[in-house]
């Protein structure tokens, strides 16, 4: 990483490194594809257990393909400049091929996390699955038992949050 900024912290005068390359803090500043879609085909919610960031995604399909997808995030830049990228990566994809996207997939097209921030690429690559876990329920399609094992494990825990009074975006 090379110095961003020289800036003057209690008299001294302090580099600042920046932690993002351009990729991500431009997903981040500018990310594309927030919002809702009001009659999505699947909704998918995901939290992570390591930071607590909160992501949702909404999937619009037509013939087997992924036309529309929004989401939105409570978290950190990565986090938002994961769900943006894979918004860029999933659309026009069909279910089977947005299936095979991984985290790796997502770090990749951003050019890189720093390695604390990777759990960030998995919550958005889970979100994104269990919209797809609830379209394929919905429609009465075969959902893969690790779609299904990884809902069932974290509904207890939004279920609760809803209860507390979080509003979970």
């Amino acid at each position: 990483m090379e110095p961003t900024l020289l800036k003057l912290y209690r008299g001294k005068l302090v580099i600042i490194m920046t932690m993002y390359n351009e990729t991500v803090l431009q997903h981040y500043r500018n990310p594309r594809n927030v919002g809702d879609i009001q009659d999505a085909d699947g909704i998918g919610i995901y939290m992570s257990d390591i930071c607590g960031d909160i992501t949702k995604f909404w999937i619009k399909v037509r013939e087997g393909k992924i036309v529309d997808v929004k989401y939105r995030t409570q978290g950190c830049a990565a986090s938002i400049a994961c769900g943006s990228v894979l918004t860029e990566l999933v659309k026009n994809k069909t279910i089977e091929e947005a299936l095979k996207l991984t985290k790796d997939d997502i770090i990749s097209a951003l050019n890189g996390l720093p390695e604390m921030k990777t759990h960030c690429s998995v919550l958005a690559d889970d979100a994104l699955k269990d919209a797809i876990r609830d379209y394929l329920s919905r429609n009465q399609l075969p959902v893969p038992r690790d779609l299904h094992e990884k809902h069932e494990r974290m509904r207890p825990l939004l279920e609760k949050m809803k209860q507390m009074g979080y509003v979970l975006i």
